[in-house]
């Protein structure tokens, strides 16, 4: 624990030190004064005859310069000097702070310690689903060029397709007879179990519904309940009780696995049953209220509709009877042939053919033209 203190606090006063040297080396906008001495910088010089550094500016000078700066008014060469001054302090404070950093940077070399990038880790793979089928499509990147040597996209999901049928008729045909041996009589639920669970499974897929648990129950199944306790237990369950099947009918999906769920039903009935047993208030001057449900209306089927042997030897008399006048009219000639009427139409001549449709329509008589008749004759 102390050496990772350690290692922060260097790394701490490291940035910190390159903070204030990024401020202390910001440029400064040029005096007036240098620029007739623009070859001289506020570098740090050595003076032989004192021990340190120089700090005035005519030490620094050459004889141009020097000259240059005699011939200044007194005011003039202490403000000089005051600039000069200042940017020997900040370039002495950046010296230091260079030689504080090598020193801090060597010591966390020596400690090889490396701060965890977290872009570095992969992103976890979601697991595909057929309801989350596509929610990677924008990561996979440009299509690969199509060199006309591989069937198309289509045929590929057709050949996935056969491979799944085959994968199953091999589950069907090794696997699938296995089970016989894990198969168990059906036994019906006994009087202690009166709840009915009831789940949703989508085989395997991930969908928002399979969570959810439904619990039903009849109030008359529940153990050591009097018919007054019964009464009170509907009246409480409200709209969730169904009349017309005596059912009470309560689900749940607000939590994320099915356990959960039914552990949550189960005390919802297990309060129900206390509240129902509370000999406090037994709800007796509260009505039943069923304005929920809603009945819904069954037709019973006519007596007259159903088929009796009277009734049908009564329609087979009226089959036979209808052929038997359908005969006689072919035979009197009565009855047209479609076919045979096209055929003569149009092996007829068209002076013919004009006659004859004249002679098949007959006249209207007046005041009863229908609409069909005006309209043809304008």
């Amino acid at each position: 624990m102390a050496t990772a203190v350690k290692r922060l606090g260097l790394y701490a006063q490291q940035c910190s030190c390159r903070a204030l040297s990024q401020r202390a080396r910001t440029p400064v906008s040029p005096a007036p004064w240098q620029r007739p001495f623009s070859s001289t910088s506020p570098v740090l010089v050595r003076d032989p005859a004192v021990s340190g550094f120089s700090k005035r500016l005519v030490d620094n000078l050459d004889s141009e310069d020097l000259a240059q700066f005699n011939s200044l008014s007194a005011e003039e060469q202490q403000e000089h000097q005051a600039e000069w001054e200042q940017g020997l302090e900040s370039e002495l404070f950046a010296e230091q702070d260079r030689s504080i950093r090598g020193e801090i940077d060597s010591m966390i070399r020596e400690q090889d310690y490396k701060f965890p990038d977290i872009r570095d880790r992969p992103p976890a793979r979601k697991k595909q689903g057929f309801w989350t089928m596509g929610e990677e499509a924008e990561n996979m990147g440009p299509d690969e060029e199509f060199n006309e040597d591989d069937i198309s996209s289509l045929a590929h999901g057709e050949l996935e397709q056969q491979r799944e049928f085959r994968e199953y008729a091999r589950l069907a045909a090794w696997e699938m007879p296995m089970l016989s041996k894990l198969v168990t009589p059906f036994q019906p639920p006994s009087q202690a179990q009166p709840l009915r669970f009831r789940y949703t499974s989508y085989m395997g897929e991930q969908h928002p519904a399979a969570n959810k648990v439904v619990v039903e129950f009849c109030p008359a199944d529940l153990p050591d309940l009097s018919p007054r306790q019964r009464d009170k237990l509907v009246k409480l369950a409200g709209a969730r009780y169904n009349p017309a099947t005596e059912i009470v009918k309560i689900s749940c999906e607000m939590f994320e696995t099915q356990a959960q769920n039914k552990r949550y039903l189960g005390d919802v009935v297990g309060s129900l049953m206390r509240e129902a047993r509370d000999a406090a208030d037994d709800f007796a001057d509260v009505p039943f209220d069923f304005r929920h449900h809603k009945p819904k209306r069954t037709h019973a089927f006519p007596d007259a509709w159903l088929l009796t042997p009277e009734r049908k030897q009564l329609l087979e008399q009226r089959r036979a009877s209808r052929l038997q006048l359908e005969a006689q009219r072919a035979e009197n000639g009565e009855v047209v042939d479609g076919v045979e009427a096209i055929e003569k139409m149009l092996a007829a001549p068209v002076k013919e053919t004009i006659q004859l449709m004249a002679a098949a329509e007959q006249p209207v008589p007046k005041g009863k033209m229908g609409k069909k008749q005006v309209a043809r004759r304008m």
